[in-house]
């Protein structure tokens, strides 16, 4: 690899197929690609056609074969069953070429779809292994998914198979998945042909008869499979997301180009190799996981570990230095709203006391914009590099960030570093052109998009292109506003919906979050643009205070307006700040603005699925319906 950053990037941008048949050869391949790249094939080309591989023999059996058996595979933690365990690759082969030799024996094959219903335990990992060993098409869905939302999953994807669990575990509760599968498999005109379940011994679930099997049992009685040779343009897995119709948009993933982007940015980015320990503290159910929990660290031979605990409260605001201390861990990847409750809780870091953290080398954040105090003040706390890395579920890894493996970059706190090889991020303007270094606009990339990204959508190659590539032709259009400055870097500012229009203004919430999130009673914020008779569009801030602060709510909130003027100038126009207890978030963190928008709006909307606490909405509902503002 080049020296330095900057070199890499231009060595991709004078030759892709020779950059990415470079990355290729860290993968195993049983037909070795002979060239990169199709434009021809696909909706805006396919990755390594012709090529054959399977991603479960890499992520697992090459690394036994290699002799390395004996190391930790997976560190499963799991404060809330008060239980951890370690999974050696050599263990992990067993368990997994068992998994697949079950589910063979029940009938799925190449191509047939299995839905995966289960919590943060290994057997989740497993699970989608032993999918990719089979050829098989693995959708998670995120553990105790609402029924409604489970079965239109189930609906769409038609699996053969479901693998679940009989239950999940939170912080005072235990969440019963059984039922909610049950459900879920009544309201869905699809009928697999049956469920393999994980009896937890937290709770035991009743198996309906002819349907239903233990889990444990049918791998204790399964032959272990082989690994099925697939296309590397064959599908891997679906990730649903929500669509704005209604209808759950699967996102596609192919077999070839994400091991190839996966393998390639554990070294390039994260600078991990095999043998290190990798926690990315997120949930399989989500993108993240499924790329930095399970494939990503499997394929470059490190040391992932499986969390099953909250950053605040299992039991204190110290969980993760406790993870990273006791585990060894080289690289953290959380989301910025972890960061923000373990802040909220323990502003002064008193908690890192008597960790030993000597191994930990770097912390990344992805999920949601960074606001640039919390990133500051994790930088200070760990004395530690702080990565604020830009990507989303349809890109399968990082568009922008900081790379380790090349040589880090001064960062700078708010940006989300600088693109990744295979990208070219520029910010538009309505009509599609570039605009001013420095100047928000909307940002895409050119095509094509590098591998590892969504080639389609499941079965709706039209809706893909209607809902990525239509807007700027040439260009994959993120839904994300922002700017490129002079120097290259690139700031996520909010999602294009997010930019308000103030008299005439086009301002950007993420910008005022900014300056609210800077302020030193405020552990987090929202902004979001409520009518306005006169303006159009007005700010509303909503902030949550840091624990033990006791101020007069309309002093804070004549701070807080003071502060955004002082940094944006009146033209932001924002006048009215509301303390609130919480604010909704999906569960894997991402604050619901546009959901907040219609609340403050008094609109109707339909609580999203994905919310953590519908409750919230109630509470910020009360505080929006008191009439005097606090500013």
């Amino acid at each position: 690899m080049p020296d330095g950053y900057d070199a890499t990037y231009a060595q991709w941008r004078q030759d892709p197929e020779g950059y990415w048949l470079r990355a290729a050869s860290g993968i195993d391949w049983s037909t070795p690609p002979g060239r990169a790249f199709d434009p021809a094939q696909g909706v805006y080309g396919r990755w390594f056609p012709e090529a054959r591989l399977n991603i479960c023999h890499n992520a697992i059996d090459r690394h036994v074969a290699a002799g390395r058996g004996d190391q930790p595979a997976l560190i499963w933690d799991s404060p809330l069953s008060g239980t951890q365990s370690r999974l050696t690759y050599a263990a992990l082969l067993d368990r997994t070429a068992r998994l697949a030799g079950a589910m063979a024996a029940r009938g799925v094959g190449v191509g047939d779809r299995v839905v995966i219903y289960m919590p943060m335990v290994p057997e989740a990992a497993i699970a989608m292994l032993a999918c990719a060993r089979l050829g098989a098409v693995h959708s998670v869905v995120f553990g105790g998914f609402a029924a409604a939302e489970l079965a239109a999953r189930i609906t769409d994807a038609e699996p053969k198979l479901v693998l679940s669990a009989s239950c999940g575990i939170e912080p005072g509760r235990v969440v019963k998945y059984k039922p909610l599968l049950d459900a879920a498999l009544a309201l869905s005109p699809h009928h697999p042909a049956g469920c393999l379940v994980l009896q937890r011994e937290t709770w035991r679930c009743a198996l309906q008869p002819g349907r239903d099997e233990d889990m444990a049992e049918a791998m204790d009685a399964a032959a272990p499979h082989p690994c099925v040779d697939v296309a590397a343009t064959d599908p891997l897995y679906i990730l649903y997301t929500s669509g704005t119709t209604g209808k759950p948009k699967g996102i596609l993933r192919d077999c070839g180009g994400y091991a190839v982007a996966l393998h390639h940015s554990m070294g390039l980015l994260y600078g991990l190799r095999a043998g290190d320990v990798s926690w990315t503290a997120s949930d399989v159910g989500w993108v993240v996981g499924h790329s930095y929990i399970v494939y990503g660290p499997l394929l470059a031979g490190c040391t992932s570990v499986i969390y099953e605990g909250k950053p605040v409260g299992t039991p204190d605001a110290g969980a993760f230095w406790r993870v990273c201390a006791e585990h060894g861990v080289k690289v953290l990847f959380t989301a910025p709203t972890a960061l923000r409750a373990i802040k909220k809780e323990d502003p002064e870091g008193k908690l890192l006391a008597g960790y030993d953290l000597s191994r930990l080398e770097a912390l990344f954040l992805a999920g949601e914009r960074c606001d640039p105090d919390t990133a500051l003040w994790a930088e200070r706390l760990l004395q530690r590099p702080v990565v604020d890395h830009w990507w989303q579920t349809e890109t399968g890894w990082c568009i922008t960030g900081n790379f380790r493996g090349a040589g880090l970059f001064p960062m700078r706190a708010g940006s989300g570093g600088k693109p990744a090889p295979g990208h070219v991020v520029e910010a538009l303007d309505e009509a599609g052109r570039p605009v001013a270094p420095g100047q928000t606009g909307s940002l895409a990339i050119r095509l094509p998009l590098p591998p590892g990204c969504a080639p389609t959508l499941y079965r709706a190659d039209a809706r893909f292109r209607e809902a990525y590539l239509e807007t700027f032709p040439g260009h994959y259009n993120t839904g994300d506003a922002g700017m490129v400055d002079a120097e290259g870097y690139v700031w996520v500012m909010s999602r294009t919906d997010d930019i308000i229009n103030v008299a005439g203004h086009r301002l950007s919430t993420g910008a005022m979050e900014e300056v609210l999130a800077a302020h030193p009673d405020v552990a987090e914020c929202a902004v979001v643009g409520v009518k306005d008779s006169l303006k159009g569009q007005a700010p509303l801030g909503l902030v949550v205070l840091k624990a033990g602060v006791d101020k007069p709510e309309a002093v804070l909130a004549k701070e807080l307006v003071a502060l955004v003027r002082e940094r944006i100038g009146p033209v932001a126009a924002f006048k009215e700040a509301r303390v609130v207890a919480r604010l909704p978030k999906t569960r894997s963190g991402k604050i619901l603005r546009a959901t907040l928008r219609k609340l403050a709006d008094g609109e109707d909307f339909m609580v999203p699925p994905t919310i953590d606490d519908p409750v919230i909405l109630e509470e910020i509902g009360a505080v929006l319906q008191e009439t005097r503002p606090l500013a």
